[in-house]
């Protein structure tokens, strides 16, 4: 079940978050991109930026969560995590899906960690310039149109 991110869960978002981030994306960055990982994934960071109303969801099964995602400004993937023992059964693509259906735009962007790039690219993004760099997390920028299936046309 994906639903909306309660207080009640940040800690357990957070832990997904680290195992998730530490297993395939800290290997290759600096001690200071995990630093600033730390910081971002951290209980209370979920709670900063549940203030500045970005969407919070996690995936929740048999009362365990699974997954963790979060829309910023109803446009920007900001997060995506699935616990590294709860991979590959479709949970990120199925949070991707929640993701999609509330977004306010047009098109989608994500500042995709380099080991995320195909899980994005698989789908419908695309990478969009240059690798970049912010505070040690190094990040493919990428974006998906979204389309309203029921219609056939381009979000507003």
């Amino acid at each position: 079940m994906i639903r909306t991110m309660l207080e009640s869960d940040q800690k357990a978002a957070s832990a997904i978050c680290m195992r998730a981030f530490l297993a395939a994306v800290a290997p290759s960055l600096s001690s200071f991109g995990v630093d600033t990982f730390r910081l971002i994934a951290a209980p209370d960071g979920f709670a900063q930026r549940r203030a500045q109303d970005n969407l919070q969801l996690v995936y929740e099964d048999a009362g365990r969560i699974k997954g963790v995602a979060e829309l910023k400004q109803r446009r920007h993937v900001a997060m995506l995590f699935v616990d590294p023992g709860c991979q590959r059964q479709g949970i990120g693509e199925a949070l991707l899906a929640a993701l999609v259906e509330q977004a306010h735009a047009g098109l989608l962007t994500v500042s995709a960690s380099l080991p995320s790039v195909g899980f994005y690219a698989r789908n419908g993004f695309r990478s969009m310039g240059e690798v970049g760099e912010s505070a040690g997390l190094v990040y493919q920028p990428m974006e998906r149109s979204i389309i309203d299936a029921a219609n056939g046309v381009t979000a507003a």
